[in-house]
């Protein structure tokens, strides 16, 4: 069953207890402080081998655990494995020494066969998940399990406590992708039983981390418990954390105001000037980029000189730091700071020479040009473009300014405003002709955002297909010569960028509201809030 069916089964189930009342939940074996938190609207799903959105992988940080986690200072710690090693000879071999005891939320026991069965899994082609490339990619018998031979998978229970996983090449960030939801272990028996649809009830939603799902709401709320069975329980001070689904900004603002939530992502960007200088008011950068997607596949998008044409008419300059009121940085290239080097440098800084492929500014001349180069001269010829977004943020304001750019030279565009839980379904099946995107870092290196242009990539929503991309990303994901790796990733940007793949326009900053009362969290530079561990003060 593909993806759009998952999405199919979560609307009608939001439907179903809209119009009944019913309230999808189990019985809470722990009581507690109950923390109240925003972080987003309905996720389009919380299946951990299908998110592909900051807001979903969030709930999952805290409903499940991976062998590996990643700590407060933003390194590798131990999660359900307490060890690991490397092959030392040819770094093929990764070992993965599970802790004693482990348990499912339900009680029953959790060993190296669960992580064989959910990893083979994020490779059935049924299931259809979107970074199976990119976390799995790496290891032995890959291409043979996505095409339905699972078993060729190269992950393997040596015993119950013991995972043993071969590479068919080195790659010396396989610790974070161990570390990474989509890896997260599933219950067999629950999605077996259930099929897709476990993962949209609290009563088959069995998961292992600190907490798990007690009761669900749709377009309300999702509650998670204190997971009594989580290996680390005494630890958690918490008795539950309640997610409040949230889509509208000033709703959010009005229950932060109120004190019904402790904290609130989706802040109303008109508030922001009058929240400057307030404590409770936090800016932070995170590793990622706000970007357009053309579907590249569809006419006149894959002419390359008409996407260049629509790049350089925007002023970056003016998007981030008057629209989104410098809460954003202008993005000169795809990949921004934060992004390390195999040499442990910031990627960007190396970029292109060391120059910026974009202006900041907008290049109105260049941009005719390109237009005129492409055969639509002054945007004749062009029919009325289409522009696709969920109205949350910045996103409307952009579009809007999108308009008035790209008018300049010529073209005419139309916004059609997508509610969340349809808007990524519909980008990633290609439903769109332009669509607002982007991308917060999983993990540090460069290629967790450069595999989105790969043409296989299931996130590739722009459908983007370059034989010489592929090529040097093939390099980059084969090498054991650090330099020739950073060589190819450079390349692989180039050459994205020359084409006009995409469109960056600005790199993130995390922006919210959070309550002093809150203690014991922490905020990553990956997007997520870790509130695990938290407490709330009296």
């Amino acid at each position: 069953m593909k993806k759009k069916v998952i999405s199919m089964l979560l609307a009608a189930a939001m439907t179903v207890s809209m119009v009944s009342g019913t309230v999808l939940t189990v019985a809470a074996e722990e009581t507690g402080k109950e923390l109240s938190v925003q972080v987003g609207p309905n996720p389009e799903t919380i299946d951990p081998a299908l998110n592909s959105a900051v807001d979903g992988g969030n709930m999952l940080l805290h409903a499940f655990e991976c062998l590996l986690t990643v700590d407060q200072e933003g390194k590798i710690a131990p999660g359900q494995a307490e060890s690991w090693e490397v092959d030392e000879e040819d770094g093929l071999t990764w070992t993965f020494h599970l802790r004693d005891g482990l348990k499912w939320s339900d009680g029953s026991d959790l060993t190296a066969n669960d992580f064989v069965y959910s990893w083979r899994r994020v490779c059935d082609p049924e299931v259809a998940a979107p970074y199976a490339e990119t976390v799995l990619g790496m290891v032995k018998g890959f291409d043979e399990a996505i095409d339905g031979n699972l078993e060729a998978l190269a992950v393997t229970a040596v015993d119950d406590k013991t995972l043993q996983v071969e590479l068919s090449a080195p790659c010396t960030y396989f610790d974070s992708l161990a570390a990474f939801a989509t890896l997260s272990p599933v219950q067999e028996a629950t999605v077996e039983a259930n099929g897709e649809a476990w993962a949209i009830d609290a009563a088959t939603y069995v998961s292992n981390g600190p907490f798990y799902v007690t009761e669900w709401v749709p377009d309300s709320y999702i509650l998670m418990s204190k997971n009594p069975y989580y290996w680390n329980a005494d630890a958690i001070k918490l008795g539950s954390i309640r997610w409040n689904l949230i889509e509208d900004s000033n709703a959010a603002y009005s229950a932060y105001q109120n004190g019904e939530v402790l904290m609130i992502k989706d802040v109303p960007t008109e508030e922001i000037p009058s929240l400057e200088g307030n404590e409770e008011f936090h800016v932070e950068p995170i590793i990622g980029t706000y970007y357009i997607s053309y579907n590249d596949q569809v006419e006149p998008f894959n002419n390359p000189l008409v996407r260049k044409a629509l790049n350089l008419a925007i002023d970056r300059e003016y998007v981030a730091n008057t629209l989104m009121q410098g809460t954003y940085s202008p993005a000169t290239n795809f990949m921004g700071p934060g992004w390390k080097d195999t040499d442990g440098t910031d990627f960007c800084e190396k970029a292109n020479g060391g120059q910026p492929y974009l202006s900041a500014t907008a290049d109105i001349e260049g941009a005719k040009a390109a237009l005129a180069e492409a055969g639509y001269p002054d945007g004749e010829g062009l029919p009325v473009l289409h522009y696709s977004t969920n109205d949350a943020g910045y996103h409307k304001v952009v579009a809007e300014y999108l308009q008035q750019a790209w008018k300049e030279i010529g073209v005419d565009l139309e916004v059609e405003i997508v509610e969340w839980s349809s808007f990524t379904p519909q980008r990633r099946a290609g439903d769109y002709e332009i669509a607002r995107n982007g991308w917060v870092g999983d993990y540090s290196d460069p290629s967790n955002m450069l595999d989105l242009l790969y043409s296989s990539n299931g996130n590739n929503d722009g459908k983007y297909a370059s034989e010489e991309y592929d090529a040097a990303m093939d390099i980059a994901r084969s090498t054991i010569d650090v330099a020739e790796r950073s060589a190819a990733l450079h390349q692989a940007e180039d050459i994205m960028m020359a084409d006009s793949a995409c469109c960056p326009l600005a790199y993130y900053n995390d922006f919210w509201l959070q309550s002093p009362k809150i203690t014991g969290a922490w905020h990553s530079a990956y997007g997520y809030w870790h509130f695990m561990y938290a407490d709330i003060a009296e």
